[in-house]
């Protein structure tokens, strides 16, 4: 009786260490992502006033990749994107459409994870809508949190910042982890993204960032001179780029305002997750768990004489984006390869050993995080935007390694923009009528065509459905 209790024990510490074993060769993942950021606003991307210590250590320790961008720049569609591995003409999802559908989330990167055995979870902003019960099939733990207000009032009278909430949740996510299993936890914050409802506190921050920026004067945008927004088409110079500059950007006063408040909520964000990093930490996680930062669009911040993102230009569409792995460190490395957010599915499910949907449009970039180029890269990227409103133009595009080519296709007749970016880094120039490009715009003309049948065909209301039911508000865009 005595050996037979003592087998049993013995194969029950024999199966917890083998169960540990397996968690420790399969790595932790930690994914933040960030609301309306755009590529530069970042210390470590040399941002010379504003402060992200928490995420510069990420990227002195790993890699950050200094050209990524999004496919479609708005939450709702990069969202989908980001948690589908596919673009917004594939997967179906803005403002406004039907939910995304299963077929879709069910092949999602948390939906994978959790059927192999990943313990997943997701705090903040969803930013998408699917099907009843589909949550479930995705996330082990699911914890939304929506703004307006940014502020929340707590069970015990307290008033906390969305953003802090958010890292109170992500730690107790990490303190009922069992370390015999892996874990994949994506934290989503609703910031930097203004509060569009309320027209004099924009950009709610933390108090714990009160007074951060008070002693600098920010610059004025660099692309701010308004020879570059006369010079824009109608339709962009009306847009809701537009309206939305004259809320935040259109006097220095203003600007100075909602500039030092935007940066402060960045800057919050960058505290959680310091907090959040330190958690991971003392509970012995940090040795064998992944860390990704991202954000899910850029944006113009008053340059161009615009506000929001929506339009094909580089501060739309590129985002920030680190990758620290324990287990490969670095030093300050940077990849300067063209890689996209739908990547970023790809490369969790990568890191997990996990297969990859045969029908995902995005590579893994943990090859290129460690150093080791792949035998073949991407050569150019798809980007597009077709939620359905009158003040957010459509368009489609290319974007290859010197030219960018856009199409806003609805317009009558269609308006083509062809930027050199080797002659032309800051788009000043449209060179679609230039004799000396008719064969570069004849290749990226034809190009993205290609593209676009390839992911799914031309745009049309039939192939892409709008549910009139489901209206966007204007202060979630």
């Amino acid at each position: 009786m005595h050996l037979t209790r003592a087998l049993i024990l013995l194969l029950l510490v024999g199966n917890a260490f083998a169960r540990a074993q397996e968690a420790a060769a399969r790595p932790n993942i930690l994914f933040f992502l960030s609301d309306d950021q755009r590529h530069t606003a970042l210390g470590c991307a040399g941002h010379e006033i504003l402060q992200t210590p928490n995420i510069d250590k990420l990227a002195t320790k790993g890699t950050r990749f200094t050209n990524a961008c999004v496919t479609t720049a708005i939450c709702a569609a990069s969202r989908a994107s980001i948690l589908t591995g596919l673009h917004e003409r594939t997967h179906r999802y803005t403002f406004g459409t039907p939910p995304i559908a299963e077929r879709h989330s069910e092949a999602s990167y948390p939906a994978v994870l959790k059927r192999a055995g990943y313990r997943t979870g997701f705090v903040g902003k969803f930013g998408v809508s699917v099907l009843k019960g589909e949550q479930g099939v995705m996330f082990d733990e699911f914890k939304p949190l929506n703004r307006n207000p940014y502020f929340k009032k707590q069970p015990d009278g307290s008033v906390r910042h969305l953003s802090e909430i958010a890292g109170d949740h992500a730690v107790n996510f990490l303190k009922l982890q069992d370390k015999t299993e892996p874990f994949c936890l994506s934290v989503s914050f609703n910031a930097p993204h203004a509060e569009d409802s309320d027209k004099e506190a924009h950009y709610p921050w933390p108090k714990a960032m009160n007074g951060l920026y008070n002693d600098v004067t920010v610059p004025a945008p660099r692309l701010s001179d308004p020879r570059i927004f006369s010079g824009q088409p109608q339709f962009l110079r009306e847009s809701m780029h537009r309206d939305r500059w004259y809320w935040r950007w259109d006097t220095p006063e203003k600007y100075q305002k909602n500039i030092k408040a935007y940066y402060r909520m960045i800057s919050g964000i960058d505290n959680v997750i310091g907090r959040v990093l330190d958690q991971l930490g003392q509970l012995g996680l940090s040795e064998n768990t992944i860390v990704i930062f991202s954000g899910d669009n850029g944006y113009y911040q008053g340059d161009r004489g615009f506000a929001g993102k929506w339009s094909h230009y580089e501060e739309s569409l590129r985002v920030p984006l680190v990758i620290y792995d324990p287990r490969h460190p670095r030093q300050s490395a940077t990849v300067n390869d063209p890689v996209l957010n739908l990547d970023i599915p790809a490369t969790i499910l990568g890191y997990a050993s996990t297969p990859l949907p045969a029908h995902y449009a995005g590579r893994r970039l943990d090859q290129l995080a460690r150093g080791q180029k792949p035998d073949s890269w991407r050569s150019d990227t798809f980007h597009e935007h077709l939620f359905d409103r009158f003040d957010i133009p459509k368009w489609e595009g290319i974007r290859g390694g010197r030219y960018i080519y856009a199409n806003y296709f609805q317009q009558e007749p269609p308006f083509e923009f062809l930027h050199d970016l080797q002659d032309d880094p800051d788009q000043r120039k449209n060179l679609v009528s230039d004799p000396n490009y008719e064969e570069t715009l004849t290749v990226m003309r034809a190009r993205c065509q290609q593209r676009r049948d390839e992911l799914g065909g031309e745009y049309s209301l039939e192939n892409f459905p709008t549910n009139r039911f489901l209206k966007a508000k204007k202060s979630s865009l």
